[in-house]
């Protein structure tokens, strides 16, 4: 497993490195096309020759790439796997967050299964009264709740932090953690999802199953419930620059990120969203409805930069990735939660709420027996 995984990240990245020069030579190649149909028929000989000479130059230096890369790789040897340890792990998180969707269906040994993990190792759900289950979000590890983790410092639960593929799409992960629940010994169940976590979450709910009979509370810090601006904005910029040939090899390189990453546009949470649809079309059709599961607490963490979410700065960039009113659950159509399961957060950034002293005070109130 140790050398699986290493070589199929040192083949990964080089053939993403050896496919640089191919891009880059199709942009030359829309240059020069523009010039030489500028110059007319006089300019053909020269065109014949210069795009010979350009197609043999471009082909070399991927190709000198590629082999080098791939003798590297085999040579590249360890002793344990690279996703038992927090740098590695986090190497091959990062990876599955770009191109897990594309990883997984290949049967990529670098493609993660959602499991509970312990020391970096797959570990099985363990059973307790009150079970608390920790979900990260875009491309992060359990090790990204921090060595002293909210789960370890919380009365009466017993913590599992998971990991998964956070570039499968959000509800092929939602299908993936109810399936790994509906066996699960606890009387009680509590799911703490950090951004894309506590969206992967909600969508475990909707699937349903027995195990949502014994769900009390849902907590989601920072998670893009009506979509993450960011990404909306590299939807917008991928369309833009595929209508100019010149532009074109941009915007298919912005095209290639994953599924999940495209999920967190508009916060899809169902197959429906997404299912016989163009991913790249600008406009979609209506996300499907999805309530909140009845029964449990649904609490929410939405934080800004600035102290006040009312400042013009904390209402632009929210918590750096996303917006108060996403994280919240606000639009001028739906209202997710009530208004006494919610923390505002203010003066704090998005990835500073995976350990952060006054979520840990909230969740102590929230989960209190």
């Amino acid at each position: 497993m140790a050398d699986a995984e290493r070589r199929a990240l040192a083949r990964l990245l080089t053939d993403e490195a050896a496919a640089a020069p191919g891009g880059i030579g199709n942009v030359h190649a829309a240059i020069a096309s523009r010039v030489f149909s500028a110059l007319g028929p006089a300019a053909e000989p020269v065109r014949v020759l210069h795009d010979g000479i350009m197609r043999g130059s471009y082909f070399g230096v991927r190709a000198g790439m590629t082999v080098a890369g791939r003798a590297a790789g085999a040579g590249w040897c360890g002793a344990a796997p690279l996703s038992t340890t927090p740098r590695g792990a986090a190497v091959i998180a990062a990876v599955n967050a770009v191109r897990g969707d594309v990883l997984e269906r290949e049967g990529s040994p670098l493609a993660l299964p959602m499991s509970a993990r312990r020391g970096g190792e797959p570990v099985a759900l363990p059973s307790a009264q009150r079970l608390a289950v920790f979900v990260h979000g875009l491309g992060e590890t359990e090790f990204a709740w921090g060595r002293e983790p909210y789960g370890d410092r919380l009365p009466g639960w017993t913590p599992a932090y998971l990991r998964y593929n956070t570039g499968r799409h959000i509800s092929e992960n939602g299908a993936s953690l109810a399936a790994l629940l509906e066996d699960v010994d606890a009387e009680e169940i509590a799911l703490i999802g950090h951004s894309m976590g506590g969206l992967v979450a909600r969508s475990a709910c909707h699937v349903g199953g027995e195990w949502t009979k014994r769900m009390r509370v849902t907590v989601s810090l920072g998670s893009p419930h009506f979509g993450a601006p960011l990404e909306q904005l590299v939807h917008v910029a991928s369309a833009g620059l595929h209508a100019v040939p010149e532009t074109r090899p941009f915007a298919r390189l912005l095209r290639r990120r994953s599924a999940g990453i495209r999920d967190l546009r508009r916060g899809s949470l169902v197959d429906e969203d997404w299912r016989d649809q163009d991913p790249d079309a600008l406009r979609a059709r209506a996300l499907a409805e999805v309530p909140l599961l009845e029964g449990a607490t649904h609490c929410f963490v939405a934080a800004t930069i600035t102290r006040s979410a009312d400042h013009p700065v904390g209402r632009l960039l929210g918590d750096m990735l996303v917006l108060a009113p996403s994280a919240s659950g606000r639009s001028k159509a739906r209202r997710l939660f009530e208004d006494e399961t919610g923390l505002a957060l203010g003066g704090t950034h998005h990835l500073a709420l995976l350990n952060h002293p006054a979520v840990h005070e909230q969740l102590l109130r929230w989960l209190a027996p």
